[in-house]
């Protein structure tokens, strides 16, 4: 099961940072991008049930619980909110939407981060 969230955690970096990454270079939000976020939401959602499957049958960090959860809800409300502009935003609202994913992105990478340096311990 490790091996599983491991992967699935991992996969979310990728796509997350497939979708923050060519929404900024491409100066506009694209369809792409919302399918990215999407995917990128499915697995960090993934692993997340199951490193706390994990983690309730052995140790727990609170500062990473706390940070994950709150990754995870942004990375909703990213998506959600991603899905609005697309639909009804206006020109100027698909072209600034890359400031929001930037700081939703880094805001995650702090329990991504924190998640790495358990493993190491």
């Amino acid at each position: 099961m490790l091996a599983a969230a491991i992967v699935s955690i991992n996969l979310a970096l990728v796509f997350y940072t497939i979708g923050v990454w060519g929404e900024k270079r491409s100066g506009t939000l694209q369809n792409k991008h919302l399918v990215f976020f999407l995917i990128g939401l499915v697995c960090d959602t993934t692993g997340t049930s199951l490193m706390s499957s994990i983690a309730a049958s052995g140790g727990n960090n609170a500062i990473h619980a706390i940070t994950g959860a709150a990754a995870l809800i942004m990375m909703l409300i990213h998506a959600v909110w991603a899905a609005a502009v697309k639909w009804k935003g206006s020109s100027s609202a698909l072209s600034s939407f890359h400031r929001f994913s930037f700081i939703v992105w880094i805001l995650w990478l702090i329990p991504y981060g924190i998640g790495v340096g358990m493993s190491m311990f």
